[in-house]
């Protein structure tokens, strides 16, 4: 998004801010209503026009469709936390090819194979640029290996960046404060992902993901709530192949027994394991405690030990 489109989308938000407060001269109403197609200001209650040959700051083209809108759309894509520009730059496309789709001779290939070098040189200016950079691609990279939303890339890129200011990256590798930032938007953007998940995908160890993210959760902050297990039920059961029965059960076993003060403690993603175990063998669908622990990246044994608190808690006997 442009400046000068941000700044008349500001310019439209006062003067809209300026419609409400105001009331109609005749009745002392404040329906206002703006008509865009006449330009006139008028009074929702009685109709009095109250101004007339309004300016329209938008554009002077219409589109009926997404489609014709983003065809006569003069401005870039907006700006975006993932890179370490904020995408304010320019792109040499790498295909060697002209307007009308055909192919460049030899001369001009060379010669766009050196602007597009100097392009990626001039993009940063400095080593803390540089290692934004990285940072900001290992996010990038990370959250498409996990496949979480584009909202969540955001979210870390920010924590990143307000970790980067705060100067916590100072005597921690690069990679562990990034990865840590996915784990802390991932909870905070409600899509949980454990972090053995989280460690799968990155180049730290969990220890060291663990023991950073704590760290800048603190000093930033972050203000993190406990993770509810069930919202890991749905994942887990589509990829065992389970049916809403067992997911709809699972979620009454969480429920009813994190009431009973069971949770506390407890790991989410190994609580969330147990009950859908439990839940399995109630609704007829059985899978093993392996398979399930696989699924849920825990032990076989912590299913067994919360299997058998929730059981107890809802007063089944095995």
């Amino acid at each position: 998004m442009t400046r000068s489109t941000r700044t008349r989308e500001r310019e439209q938000e006062t003067e809209h801010e300026t419609e409400r407060t105001r009331e109609c001269p005749e009745c002392g109403s404040d329906h206002l209503v703006k008509s865009s197609d006449r330009g006139e200001l008028i009074c929702d209650d009685c109709g009095l026009v109250i101004e007339e040959e309004k300016i329209d700051p938008g554009p002077e083209w219409r589109a009926f469709n997404h489609q014709e809108r983003q065809k006569k759309s003069r401005v870039g894509a907006p700006t975006t936390q993932t890179m370490h520009d904020k995408g304010l730059t320019t792109t040499i496309d790498w295909k060697d090819k002209d307007a009308y789709g055909r192919s460049i001779s030899s001369k001009k290939r060379s010669q766009m194979h050196r602007l597009r070098k100097w392009q990626e040189r001039i993009r940063t200016k400095d080593a803390g640029e540089r290692n934004l950079q990285f940072a900001l691609s290992e996010i990038d990279r990370m959250a498409s290996a996990l496949g979480v939303p584009r909202s969540v890339r955001e979210v870390a890129s920010v924590i990143y960046r307000r970790a980067l200011k705060d100067d916590l990256i100072r005597g921690r590798s690069i990679e562990g404060v990034a990865t840590s930032a996915l784990y802390a938007a991932c909870r905070k953007e409600g899509i949980p992902r454990s972090l053995e998940e989280i460690s799968e995908v990155s180049r730290v160890e969990r220890k060291e993901i663990g023991r950073t993210y704590r760290y800048i959760s603190q000093e930033l902050a972050l203000e993190m709530e406990p993770v509810d297990p069930k919202k890991y039920v749905p994942r887990f059961c589509s990829e065992l192949d389970l049916s809403e029965e067992v997911k709809a059960k699972a979620n009454e076993i969480i429920t009813t027994t994190a009431e009973e003060g069971l949770l506390s403690g407890k790991s989410p993603t190994g609580y969330a394991a147990a009950a859908i175990y439990a839940a399995s063998l109630l609704c007829n669908e059985k899978k093993t405690q392996r398979e399930v622990a696989d699924v849920a990246q825990v032990t076989e044994v912590t299913i067994r030990n919360r299997y058998q608190e929730q059981i107890e808690a809802m007063g089944i006997h095995s």
